[in-house]
């Protein structure tokens, strides 16, 4: 779950992190309550969960009550859209109005998992303020990766480290390690997957603040972070998403391809992704079904699937073990009979039960393509998608 930029330094804050100071509005109204307390400039922000907000023309600055008017009015009911949100951009509910920094230098600061360590890892770089994906790929010299053990947590030792590694003055290294501290702790309270702060700004008073965050919580921790996912905020989310949540599929991810993949297992499901990419394809989708052996669960799946109007083609990928490939027969006709599912569909199923699922698709009479491999599977879904 991502949290919105407001959201992330209000909870920064708790944990001692420096954020600039800032009023939240979702109406123009709201100005008259706070306009006598703001100093100028004022950095108009929208929040919505994407980056390049600056690029889109999402994030502006003000020098005057007037200019900042003018700006939320343009800003705020508006979509977003940027290079992260697709076409359909996303909703602008709300605007931060944002003290204006004084910037002598930016940085780059992130708090991660890296699972080819297993351990939570800080990310960072003196190249801040812009993409650290063009920094790895043009400057990869300029990116530090520092390793925290869970049982030891932070360190002073490596907060010096990544202050040398910044070129940071020594006066400022009790700062940035009540910094990096809050943000290890906040990390970790919130069950988080991701903190990135970008910029982290050393300003001309020489203060160290966090201007820019990125905050996402992981999703199995919902039950123990209710008071965070209760300020969830779905209209950022995809709509076939949330649908996908409501039937209870938790593993339904929407992508920007034409071919819609139902599979059973993760690494069956990235594979299917990556055949149909072999192929010449698009996934519309990620979704693990699991051992779903319940056919009103594959009839929902399917229906979530079918409503995509991205959708051109369906793949069915189905290796049963644990999950009865007549079970995920017996659910696609439903689906079919229903009127639920109007593209072309390939089949290809193996594994338990595989006769008996064969057998119900083959005396449904209801067209479709039964593939016998997988390859081919992936081959005719291509076909059937351009056709």
């Amino acid at each position: 779950m991502k949290l919105h930029e407001y959201q992330a330094k209000n909870l920064l804050k708790k944990f001692n992190v420096p954020v600039p100071d800032s009023n939240l509005i979702s109406n123009l109204e709201e100005i008259t309550t706070i306009q006598n307390n703001l100093i100028f400039p004022i950095v108009v922000k929208s929040q919505v969960h994407s980056g390049a907000r600056g690029k889109a023309g999402g994030i502006k600055i003000a020098n005057n009550i007037n200019e900042m008017t003018k700006y939320a009015t343009d800003l705020l009911g508006k979509q977003l859209i940027t290079h992260q949100t697709g076409e359909k951009g996303l909703p602008i509910n709300s605007v931060l109005l944002e003290e204006g920094i004084n910037i002598e230098k930016e940085y780059y600061l992130a708090l991660t998992i890296d699972g080819s360590v297993s351990k939570p890892i800080i990310i960072s770089s003196p190249q801040g303020g812009m993409d650290i994906e063009a920094v790895a790929e043009k400057n990869p010299e300029e990116i530090l990766k520092t390793e925290i053990h869970p049982v030891a947590g932070l360190l002073p030792f490596q907060s010096r480290n990544i202050g040398f590694q910044l070129n940071l003055d020594k006066a400022l290294f009790a700062q940035l390690h009540e910094i990096l501290t809050g943000i290890y702790e906040a990390f970790v309270d919130s069950d988080a997957t991701l903190i990135e702060i970008n910029p982290l700004v050393l300003t001309k008073e020489n203060q160290l603040i966090a201007a820019d965050t990125k905050f996402s919580i992981d999703d199995s921790a919902m039950f123990r972070q209710k008071d965070l996912f209760n300020i969830r905020d779905k209209s950022q989310e995809d709509s076939l998403e949330l649908e996908a949540e409501d039937q209870g599929i938790q593993n339904y991810i929407k992508l920007d391809g034409n071919i819609g993949c139902l599979v059973n297992g993760a690494g069956l499901a990235m594979a299917t992704m990556d055949a149909i990419k072999f192929a010449g394809g698009s996934p519309a989708n990620f979704l693990d079904i699991g051992t779903a052996n319940n056919p009103e669960s594959v009839v929902s799946a399917l229906q979530i699937i079918g409503s995509d109007p991205d959708v051109k083609a369906i793949f069915i990928n189905i290796f049963g073990g644990l999950a009865k490939t007549d079970i995920i027969a017996e659910g696609f006709v439903k689906a079919k009979e229903q009127g639920l599912i109007q593209q072309p569909t390939v089949i290809r199923l193996a594994g338990t039960n595989v006769e008996d699922g064969k057998r119900i698709l083959e005396e449904s009479g209801i067209d479709f393509q039964l593939a016998d491999g997988f390859a081919q599977g992936a081959n005719l879904a291509v076909t059937a998608s351009i056709k």
